[in-house]
């Protein structure tokens, strides 16, 4: 498990990724892992709500949970594959906020990261593996807001755990 232990040379890994896309792209179309993960929330809340799901329309009518919908596994693919490459370069750490004001911040920064997911419509991970590298305004667009969202977001961080 060498290969693991080591870092890829970033020029060949985004090769390889720009690569797998543009196969991505010919055999499925675009993706978004936000797709996969909205559908997952879905599919939770139709469990929880039942029928009454229905009366919100954006899950009767822009959304409608299903299982078979594949970017589902599209994402738990991800997960998954994050998970066993960390176990295997020995890289996985349980790492839990120690005040409550650290889990405030990350629970405000969570929410804020959704909803402007939801609002573009698109997620970081397609922004940058798909959007940017097929030369798409939006993808660098999208790229941008991350940038300036993360730079505020750590800025106040600091300020709150400084003060």
């Amino acid at each position: 498990m060498e290969f693991f232990r080591k870092t890829l040379d970033p020029v060949i890994a985004l090769s390889v990724i720009a690569v797998l896309d543009v196969f991505l792209f010919l055999v499925l179309g675009a993706w978004t892992v936000g797709g996969g993960e909205t559908m997952m929330t879905g599919l939770a809340a139709q469990l929880v709500l039942g029928d009454d799901l229905q009366r919100i329309p954006f899950w009767s009518l822009v959304f409608p949970p299903d299982i078979s919908y594949w970017k589902i596994y599209i994402s738990l693919g991800m997960l998954f594959g994050a998970f066993v490459g960390a176990l295997l370069s020995r890289e996985f750490y349980l790492r839990f906020p120690r005040r409550l004001s650290e889990w405030v911040l990350a629970t405000i920064g969570g929410l804020l990261m959704g909803f402007g997911i939801r609002l573009a419509f698109v997620c970081n991970v397609s922004t940058f593996f798909g959007l940017t590298p097929e030369m798409n305004l939006g993808g660098y667009l999208a790229v941008s807001g991350i940038i300036a969202g993360a730079w505020v977001g750590s800025m106040i961080y600091k300020r709150i755990l400084e003060g």
